[in-house]
């Protein structure tokens, strides 16, 4: 898993009030005098939060032996050899590793699980040192 199950219960938490509160909105006198093109900016925004959503349910990190790939809205991957240096982030939230490689800018994943939080620590050592 690429993020905590705690997160993605908090996250599917946070889009239903947010649902509930749009429908009540919409249901009283105040969305009566709403716009539509506001209404629909609104419904725009929501379905764009729940996509984000729905892929942090789903998305997965795996370390193979040809590197670390995580599915996201695109997939994210880089090859052992393309790294130069990577870095441990343990935030509250997520724990996150940061692959800098040569040809541009970084590629963070996300540890949802306490296996990856360690693997990302040792790969964060191994590369450290390489340095």
């Amino acid at each position: 898993m690429a993020w905590p199950k705690w997160i993605k219960v908090l996250a599917c938490a946070i889009l239903l009030v947010i649902a509930v509160l749009i429908a009540q909105t919409a249901a009283g006198p105040v969305g009566q005098n709403v716009s539509p093109m506001v209404a629909g900016s609104i419904l725009l925004c929501f379905v764009g939060l729940v996509v984000l959503a729905r892929y942090m349910v789903v998305s997965e990190t795996s370390i193979t032996s040809a590197g670390i790939r995580q599915t996201w809205l695109g997939r994210r991957e880089v090859a052992w050899k393309d790294i130069q240096f990577a870095k441990f982030i343990p935030l509250l939230a997520s724990k996150r590793l940061i692959c800098f490689t040569a040809r541009g800018r970084p590629v963070v994943f996300q540890a949802g699980t306490r296996e990856l939080e360690i693997a990302f620590a040792r790969i964060a050592l191994v590369y450290r040192r390489r340095r």
